[in-house]
């Protein structure tokens, strides 16, 4: 076999050399799909109302086939269990109070959401998604405070709860405008009627399928956040009386169908296992309502408290691939934490303000030795009172003194009518281990005072940092909301 000569060589390497060329000129091969998102957000749905967290009496199979192919996480929690402040954690990542916004803002209200605060809407725009919501947005209803100001890029819904209009049975002619339906900003329905309250959640759902069709070939970011089962409850024909046990349930099946929508869709577009879908609620059931309320069980009270009823939620994942399928997770998470999780996913930049929430995808995909990266939590609730903190792997809540309501084991009302509240103070700090006692039944502080004192100075911490009106503690890390002008600069919000 003849030896290469030289001049062989150099034209074998020459030509290796414009392989290289040519290879490094060419574009690169497209990497993973960043995965499109959607965030099901329902308003007042209790722990135990659809069937993978033990729901009683009806089905919900498209609920129950998500838990199947995702991920269940019974330790989930809202950062406050009231409308506004809930939604305002989910869609900024730090806690209401950081941002300026406590309880339930009002047809009256005249702040919001600020300009300045990031949304998970902007943090997906910043990586070309598209974006969009549908149900109620309960962040401001002025035009500063919608969702086109603050990175949707088409939006519908209503802008407070569904309680906040003229038929509501307990509120004084007068003291509620009518409730507007409004589309990109702009009021397309100056009242909604009861007739089309009965719609809604298939026209709200109609909007998340059309949405996902028109951008199936792109990423996007779409958040449905449902109005109901919030007080009136409403239901469409087609499944008004289905359950047959009661209203309640009737909503129930109605969510559990809009769920089978989404899925379907994703399904039909191949769009499965590129999409991570999160269904969860606001806060716990709105137990005065009574027949017309959901369930906390097995936890203490309901909507509008620290304890666990009001902030643990029903939870699930899905995103096939990713996500393990068929299982549970107890690790404590907070709605905070879904922001920087979302945007390190997507490898977006982390907003530009101080958020509190953390990136905790290790724990939402079960990698082994995953911690969660908190020291602690804090709930506060009303206007900035902290009730209650919980150590970071979610072992221990310390429930500090305050003012609660309760309807003390007496049933809630009938047909919409809710029974009335009585208050309560809890005088001095209570202990629960809520891995054995996640019912808060037994206060063991006498038992665990070295926790007591580690959990009184993180909250010492987080009254250093955001407040606490009950303390009387001004927090140096808290931001004013969006005031429109002329506003006086402080008006107390619905707590309930």
């Amino acid at each position: 076999m003849p030896r290469p000569t030289l001049s062989s060589l150099g034209r074998a390497l020459a030509a290796l050399a414009l392989l290289l060329a040519a290879a490094a000129a060419a574009p690169a091969a497209p990497g993973p799909r960043t995965p499109n998102v959607i965030v099901i957000f329902c308003d007042d749905l209790g722990y135990a109302d659809i069937g993978p967290f033990g729901a009683q009496g009806y089905a919900t199979p498209h609920l129950d086939a998500m838990a199947r192919e995702g991920v269940r996480f019974t330790n989930f929690h809202v950062a406050q269990a009231v409308c506004s402040a809930s939604r305002t954690a989910l869609l900024t990542g730090c806690y209401p109070n950081r941002v300026g916004i406590h309880g339930a803002l009002g047809p009256q209200s005249t702040h919001g959401i600020h300009t300045d605060e990031t949304t998970l809407a902007e943090v997906f725009k910043s990586r070309g998604y598209a974006t969009g919501m549908a149900g109620k947005w309960h962040l401001g209803h002025h035009t500063a405070f919608l969702p086109p100001r603050h990175g949707f890029d088409e939006s519908f819904g209503i802008p407070y709860s569904n309680d906040m209009w003229p038929y509501h049975p307990e509120a004084k002619p007068g003291s509620y405008p009518p409730l507007p339906l409004i589309e990109d900003g702009r009021v397309v329905d100056a009242e909604v009627t009861p007739a089309e309250q009965e719609q809604l959640t298939t026209r709200l759902t109609e909007r998340a399928v059309r949405f996902i069709e028109r951008h199936k070939d792109r990423p996007f970011f779409f958040y449905l956040a449902h109005p109901q089962p919030h007080v009136p409850l409403f239901v469409s024909e087609k499944f008004k009386g289905k359950s047959g046990r009661g209203l309640h349930a009737d909503v129930m099946l109605e969510l559990d169908w809009s769920v089978g929508q989404v899925l379907g869709t994703l399904e039909r577009h191949g769009l499965t296992r590129d999409t991570l879908v999160i269904f969860t609620s606001d806060n716990g059931p709105w137990l005065s309502y009574g027949d017309h309320a959901g369930s906390a069980r097995p936890h203490r009270e309901g909507k509008g408290t620290a304890w666990e009823g009001g902030t643990r939620v029903p939870c699930l994942m899905r995103w096939p691939g990713r996500l393990p399928s068929g299982a549970t997770s107890d690790q404590y998470v907070m709605t905070i934490d879904l922001l920087p999780t979302l945007a390190g996913l997507i490898g977006a930049p982390p907003p530009a303000r101080k958020i509190d929430g953390r990136d905790v995808w290790p724990l939402l995909a079960r990698q082994p030795g995953a911690a969660n990266p908190h020291e602690g939590y804090g709930n506060w609730y009303a206007q900035n009172e902290l009730q209650a903190v919980v150590s970071g792997d979610g072992e221990w809540k310390l429930v500090l003194p305050h003012r609660y309501r309760t309807l003390g084991g007496r049933p809630g009302g009938t047909g919409g009518i809710p029974a009335k509240y009585e208050t309560v103070t809890l005088e001095k700090p209570a202990l629960y281990r809520l891995s054995t006692d996640r019912a808060e039944t037994t206060d063991v502080a006498a038992q665990h005072p070295e926790v007591v004192a580690r959990l009184q100075a993180f909250a010492e911490k987080c009254r250093a940092e955001l407040g606490d009106s009950l303390t009387k503690s001004q927090g140096s890390g808290v931001r004013e909301p969006g005031r429109i002008e002329g506003a006086p600069a402080k008006r107390k919000a619905k707590s309930g």
